[in-house]
């Protein structure tokens, strides 16, 4: 059976075996947290230091090479040291996204592959459209609550799982305290590849929401699902549809994260030590 079959036929046994890929290459036997980044994030890793271990993503069971411009498609390990205690980090530079026609499961294996892996926490970043009219280009935004408007779920058959707490208010008390002008805002996860209307916008506004982008949830889900603490965290890179009456491109929303990254590196490389 191939790599693909074995995600698609049995995810966590896929994810148990890419884990175990990851831990026998790198020679490290667990990890801790894990930190998927999103389009222009790539840069923010910087300040976690240098990696103890680097592969493409493609090589490790059950991963499809990046088709995003913004994702590189690098799995790596980071060490960051906090006194006498040393962290393990599980980066993914990238995701595969649900527009992509792949279907769910490869959509979060790479946070069920963390999970496996031993992290209890999943950092979860993106780019996103803020539908907010308060925020600005280049905020970044923990996610508070999220509206999926994909009607798809990671998770299959009778599995009940509460939501109420999916993305930790432990971690965001911990991270607005490191930042006290960090807001907290509602996700909507929109399937893509096409923006949203300025109609459609106008209706996620009226939902409750703030920020609006292509990912993250179902990881989320999952994660949670498998019992890790979820901590989401939006960049706005472009003002969403309708909004100020510009166009959207994905070259505004690469830049917009380059131009972040380096400061959003810096308060995850200072948060992680407190988080886990």
């Amino acid at each position: 059976m191939t790599s693909t079959e074995i995600l698609y036929s049995d995810p966590l046994k896929a994810a148990t075996l890419a884990a175990a890929e990851i831990a026998q290459a790198s020679g490290i036997a667990t990890h801790d947290v894990a930190l998927v980044m999103g389009s222009g994030w790539v840069g923010a890793v910087d300040a976690l230091g240098t990696p103890t271990f680097e592969c493409n993503a493609e090589d490790i069971t059950g991963f499809f090479p990046p088709a995003v411009e913004g994702h590189s498609g690098k799995v790596r390990s980071y060490e960051i040291k906090d006194g006498d205690r040393s962290i393990r980090a599980l980066v993914f530079l990238g995701r595969t996204h649900l527009y992509e026609g792949k279907g769910m499961e490869p959509v979060v294996h790479g946070v069920r592959t963390a999970v496996k892996a031993g992290c209890k926490v999943i950092i979860l970043t993106n780019a996103c459209g803020g539908i907010n009219t308060a925020y600005r280009v280049g905020q970044p935004v923990l996610i508070r609550d999220h509206i999926s408007l994909t009607a798809q779920s990671p998770l299959v058959g009778a599995t009940f799982v509460d939501l109420t707490d999916l993305y930790s208010k432990r971690i965001r008390s911990i991270m607005k305290s490191a930042d006290s002008s960090l807001q907290e805002g509602v996700y909507v996860h929109w399937r893509g590849p096409t923006y949203e209307t300025p109609a459609e916008i106008h209706m996620m506004r009226t939902l409750g929401a703030d920020l609006v982008g292509m990912s993250t949830v179902p990881e989320a889900i999952a994660a949670h699902a498998l019992g890790a603490e979820v901590l989401g965290i939006s960049l706005v890179t472009n003002a969403a549809a309708g909004v100020t009456g510009e166009k959207l491109n994905h070259e505004e929303v690469i830049a917009a994260g380059k131009a972040a990254a380096s400061s959003m590196g810096e308060l995850l490389a200072k948060t992680i030590p407190q988080i886990i």
